[in-house]
């Protein structure tokens, strides 16, 4: 019992290689069989015990080593507690927020995606026919010198035709959309 007392109470020297062999000797099991008890596996155990020595490795001195150890490895399990329960909560924090999102913005159905691709074609039908040409056949991939040849226009006014029915085409959309907007909300409003 002596010599476990006085190995126990190595104050004042340097923790050394061979220090920290003779507590693994004499500790690893018993702190391993306390972790697996404390954290129902063996392995986690294991990683938290091998810690635990290389803090010990790294310290100035140790007194009291077994409480040291033990104390040590009891923090280490509650300081990975604490982080897990962080991610956790960080965890339900995101997943709350992406299902408001969702209710905020559901994903449209396949009837508001027609809907919306019926008032795209609805304002696109609005345009001059110069400017609707113009925009279909730059969609289509045809150059400025093509567009200009099919709608018999000059090379350089294509540029400006284009601008002016992109800028006509988003003037009617949003329009058309206001106005389903209001229709939606009011009811709609039949001419009298």
């Amino acid at each position: 019992m002596l010599a476990r007392a006085g190995a126990e109470e190595k104050i004042g020297e340097r923790v050394k290689d061979e220090d920290v062999e003779r507590l693994f000797r004499t500790y690893n099991a018993a702190l391993v069989r306390y972790l697996t008890r404390r954290l129902g596996d063996r392995d986690w155990a294991e990683e938290v015990a091998q810690e635990t020595f290389l803090r010990a490795l790294r310290q100035d001195s140790l007194s009291s080593e077994r409480s040291w150890l033990f104390a040590v490895a009891t923090n280490l399990v509650r300081d990975e507690a604490r982080k897990d329960e962080r991610r956790r909560r960080h965890l339900a924090i995101l997943a709350e927020e992406e299902r408001a999102r969702e209710e905020e913005e559901p994903e449209p159905s396949s009837l508001e995606r027609a809907q919306e691709a019926a008032l795209a074609r609805k304002a696109v039908d609005s345009l001059a026919e110069r400017d609707r040409l113009a925009l279909l056949m730059r969609e289509e991939g045809l150059d400025y010198t093509e567009i200009a040849e099919a709608l018999e226009l000059s090379v350089g006014s294509i540029g400006t035709t284009l601008a002016r029915a992109r800028r006509r085409l988003a003037e009617a959309y949003e329009a058309m959309q206001a106005e389903g907007r209001r229709d939606a909300a009011g009811g709609g409003h039949a001419a009298s």
